[in-house]
């Protein structure tokens, strides 16, 4: 049995009578890589869930054994996923290896579970320029990115303040606001300095929940904003101007 393990050498897959199973955290075929979690809340999934298969050559290839599928609300983060999973994960686990030994199973080619039309979603490892938040993207697509990589590894962007210095924030929680038909350049920042911040995206804006400053430590907005000044003149440096 296998999870959360890098790829073993064949000669050690193959070596177990009844194969060699790993637990994945997606409903495979779709997300097979490092970070399946975090992609199918950042691609705004609606389900998620585990899967045990048999080890092949290709990772995150091989035959299906069981699945279990676990829906995702739009308010979930990956930790709330995670932790969902994690018990789901154990149970299944535990069910493969009884099925497996009363000789109950019927494995699946993974080509089998999707049509010949359907677009597979790769779930690659996490960079830190994979986190760096776009302010001219739509609301909902920074708010997907902000929960799916909350509470590790974050999702950051270099605010710039009224001095001309530039700190990185991280962002654990944000909430989706509406347009208000003023023309705001996305990443302008607009706070009454004491209880929120709110920030210019394509077509509305990324209300700050909990956050992130150098030096600091976790907190809410309205607690950072007891002791941090910040006014409308700062604002998010555009992605393609940040040096990860």
């Amino acid at each position: 049995m296998v999870v959360a393990f890098r790829m073993l050498p064949e000669v050690v897959w193959a070596m177990p009578r009844l194969g060699t199973f790993n637990l994945h955290a997606s409903l495979l075929p779709q997300y097979r890589g490092a970070a399946p979690l975090n992609w199918a809340i950042i691609n705004g999934e609606k389900e998620t869930g585990v899967t045990t298969f048999f080890l092949d050559k290709e990772i995150d290839t091989g035959k299906i054994i069981q699945q279990e599928r676990v829906p995702i609300a739009d308010t979930d983060d990956v930790g709330i996923i995670h932790d969902k999973l994690m018990f789901l994960g154990s149970d299944l686990l535990l069910q493969t290896v009884d099925a497996i030994i009363r000789g109950d199973i019927h494995p699946k080619p993974q080509d089998e579970l999707f049509l010949s039309n359907a677009e597979l979603k790769p779930a690659p490892k996490i960079f830190k320029d994979t986190c760096l938040i776009d302010f001219s993207q739509p609301v909902k697509n920074i708010y997907n990115l902000i929960r799916g990589l909350s509470p590790y590894p974050a999702a950051w962007a270099q605010l710039q303040l009224a001095d001309g210095s530039q700190v990185p924030v991280k962002i654990y929680k944000a909430e989706k606001l509406p347009a208000d038909g003023a023309a705001v350049k996305p990443g302008s920042v607009l706070t009454d300095g004491k209880s929120f911040i709110k920030v210019a995206a394509a077509d509305g804006y990324i209300g700050l929940l909990s956050v992130l400053m150098p030096g600091k430590k976790r907190m809410a907005v309205a607690d950072l904003l007891r002791g941090f000044k910040l006014d409308n003149s700062a604002f998010f440096v555009p992605k393609a101007q940040v040096v990860c």
